[in-house]
């Protein structure tokens, strides 16, 4: 039983598990001889994910096809779950887009919101008070993003609720600690996910450290519980020092927003 296992008992859940990095936590969890509760709407991907889990790992899944935008999505989790032995929730769904913010539909900003902040803060608060009711110890990983550090343009939404994302891990922390909860935001830099490669970006003379999904998964399950923010990658972290500690915020902000036009301002949808 590896040391994870032993500290969050057999199931854990992974929202947004069936590609990217959900699947690489699948994989990662997988390995060390966790039975998962994979969620994801999409049905075909997520069988097939199932499928390989179960055959390659000898553990147990159970599919949940669940629209993680729909109000009742948190219901619907916490019902299908009760008598488990669930103590570990990786929340990893996100809705993004790169679009200039006066492009989005209503209902792609509906999805920030609800994917993004909405389901993500209800589920958490279903999850962490299951466990305090139960008197168990337990792990919640939120995943965040670099984006989250300063108000970035062409991913202006998607940028502010993954900052929502940082600052609530950081604040249960604190508060779930007495409860021998661990929470924990994953701050990603940009990682080689099918949805990132697709956005297809520019690099000028500077080119950001791109991370492989498998290895910020297991470099973030092996911090849970040290540290209430952890950021994957030493370019990373580097990147953070200078942005936070070493330039002003308007300096930070122009180089920041200068990369992000340099790699999406000819590639943006019509």
């Amino acid at each position: 039983m590896t040391k994870l296992k032993s500290k969050y008992g057999s199931w854990a859940l992974v929202a947004g598990a069936a590609i990217g990095l959900g699947e690489a936590y699948s994989f990662e969890l997988a390995k060390q001889g966790f039975n998962i509760i994979l969620i994801d709407i999409e049905q075909a991907t997520l069988e097939n994910l199932s499928t390989k889990l179960e055959f390659e790992y000898k553990i147990q899944t159970k599919k949940l096809l669940v629209d993680l935008a729909v109000k009742n999505a948190t219901d619907q989790i916490m019902k299908e779950i009760k008598g488990m032995d669930v103590r570990l929730l990786i929340y990893n769904a996100a809705f993004s887009r790169i679009k200039n913010f006066q492009d989005l539909s209503s209902e792609e900003l509906d999805k920030f919101i609800a994917v993004n902040t909405g389901i993500q803060l209800k589920l958490v608060h279903a999850f962490s008070k299951r466990l305090i009711e139960k008197k168990q110890s337990g792990g919640i990983l939120l995943m965040s993003s670099l984006a989250g550090l300063l108000g970035m343009q062409y991913i202006a939404p998607y940028a502010a609720t993954k900052a929502f994302a940082w600052n609530l891990a950081e604040s249960l922390n604190h508060e779930l600690k007495t409860y021998n909860i661990d929470v924990m935001a994953c701050i990603a830099g940009a990682t080689a996910t099918e949805a990132y490669l697709k956005t297809k970006p520019k690099y000028g003379l500077i080119k950001p450290q791109v991370q492989e999904p498998a290895m910020v998964a297991k470099l973030a399950l092996n911090k849970l519980g040290s540290r209430a923010l952890f950021i994957p990658g030493f370019s990373n972290r580097l990147n953070y020092f200078i942005l936070t500690r070493l330039l002003p915020r308007k300096w930070a902000s122009f180089f920041a927003n200068k990369t992000m036009h340099k790699m999406y301002s000819d590639n943006l949808p019509d």
